[in-house]
């Protein structure tokens, strides 16, 4: 007799996780997918792609609905799960049907923060997040010229790049003083802004977001200070927060995500969670490479097999308009640790990797990633590298003897 597991939330890592367990134990478990959006899985990733007109919607859908029935998964689209009974082991639907489980999968990923200023409701604001968004930006590039995208991390770069691709004219309101601060340290990230005002771009920079102007539709953007910029179209990319309402109605313990052990299992015996809505030894994760760890560690937990999340290193490598940068780890400047650098700010080259005890902490490389997996290797193994030191922030290719 097959156990009955439970999927709610199958975006890119519930397909994974699914992909896995049936590969794992393929006859263990009969499968049931509740999806709140009307369409299986694709690949969110790739939404910038489409934003920017380099990728049609079909070429990114990963999951439709013939892979799930390929695979004799139920899937269940536009259907959203309102009650657990954890004492029944059942879940109930939106539409008033009940469905038993054995084991339960939380897998519900994550919102777009939406600034909650006067004016954030207004036709012409959205976020950046799903399919739907992307079709409203494509829309607004064909009939307005103006956008500004509110948020100067990751994927609002990405937002303004495609708009700016589409043929409008971007600016970009940006909290802090250097751009991807999680991903860059304040020379890099001034030199991407270079890149990017080069390409067209604009910035406003250190602009806190006060009001939303407009009456019908949006017209402007108002700071803190006074600034006004006018668009016709907000851009939100301030980031995301997980989504934890199914979990705090069941009474699971949630801090700002759903809290899992290293196996994924959460306060309750049998429910488990992945993705973006968990936080694991106090960390959140948004990155897809930990998210598909989280995936392969859960499948082989429900296989019987052990296994044990131990939390990711991550690093981000970027391709925005051309540019190239990489980072990962802790690249700052603190006690104890020491930084070695490599600038040509002529040729916008500039790299920086940080030791500590003679191991890797973090690297940030900008407008030349040569080498930067064999950096990322080094971190991640913590490996002694006091003996290739002097050629270390060139990478793996600067081996002594080549440099006379």
């Amino acid at each position: 007799m097959k156990q009955k597991l439970i999927l709610i939330g199958s975006g890119m890592v519930g397909a994974r996780f699914i992909e896995r367990l049936l590969a794992e134990a393929p006859e263990q478990y009969d499968v049931r997918v509740f999806n709140k959006e009307p369409n299986g899985g694709y690949n969110r990733i790739m939404l910038s792609p489409v934003l920017a007109g380099e990728k049609p919607l079909p070429e990114i859908m990963t999951h439709d609905e013939a892979w799930f029935e390929a695979r004799s998964v139920h899937l269940h689209t536009s259907t959203e799960i309102v009650e657990v009974d954890q004492t029944a082991k059942t879940v109930l639907t939106a539409q008033g049907d009940s469905y038993a489980y054995d084991k339960l999968i939380i897998a519900t990923g994550s919102s777009p923060f939406i600034i909650p200023v006067p004016g954030h409701e207004l036709p012409g604001v959205v976020a950046f997040r799903d399919v739907r968004d992307v079709n409203l930006m494509i829309d607004a590039s064909q009939t307005k010229q103006k956008a500004v995208v509110i948020g100067g991390g990751l994927l609002g770069l990405e937002a303004a790049n495609g708009l700016i691709k589409r043929g409008m004219d971007v600016t970009v309101v940006h909290l802090g003083d250097v751009l991807m601060e999680m991903q860059m340290d304040p020379v890099s990230g001034k030199l991407l802004q270079k890149s990017l005002e080069a390409g067209g771009m604009k910035f406003v920079m250190q602009g806190q977001t006060s009001e939303i102007l407009g009456d019908t539709h949006v017209t402007g953007v108002k700071m803190a200070d006074g600034r006004v910029v006018e668009t016709d179209l907000v851009v939100m990319a301030v980031g995301i927060r997980p989504n934890v309402g199914v979990a705090k109605k069941m009474g699971l313990e949630v801090n700002r995500g759903i809290i899992v052990n290293d196996q994924l299992e959460t306060s309750e015996k049998d429910i488990y969670a992945l993705g973006e809505c968990v936080e694991h030894r106090g960390m959140l994760y948004g990155l897809v490479a930990p998210l598909y760890e989280q995936a392969q560690v859960l499948a082989e937990t429900l296989a019987g097999k052990s296994a044990a999340y131990q939390g990711s290193f991550v690093s981000t490598k970027l391709k925005v308009t051309g540019i190239s940068l990489f980072s990962a780890g802790d690249f700052a400047d603190s006690e104890g640790s020491e930084s070695l650098v490599y600038k040509d700010l002529s040729q916008n080259i500039y790299r920086k990797v940080v030791l500590k005890e003679n191991k890797i902490q973090g690297a940030v490389l900008f407008g030349d990633v040569t080498g930067s997996n064999w950096i990322f290797e080094n971190l991640v193994s913590q490996k002694d590298v006091s003996a290739y030191r002097d050629t270390l922030v060139f990478g793996d290719g600067f081996q002594p003897s080549t440099l006379n």
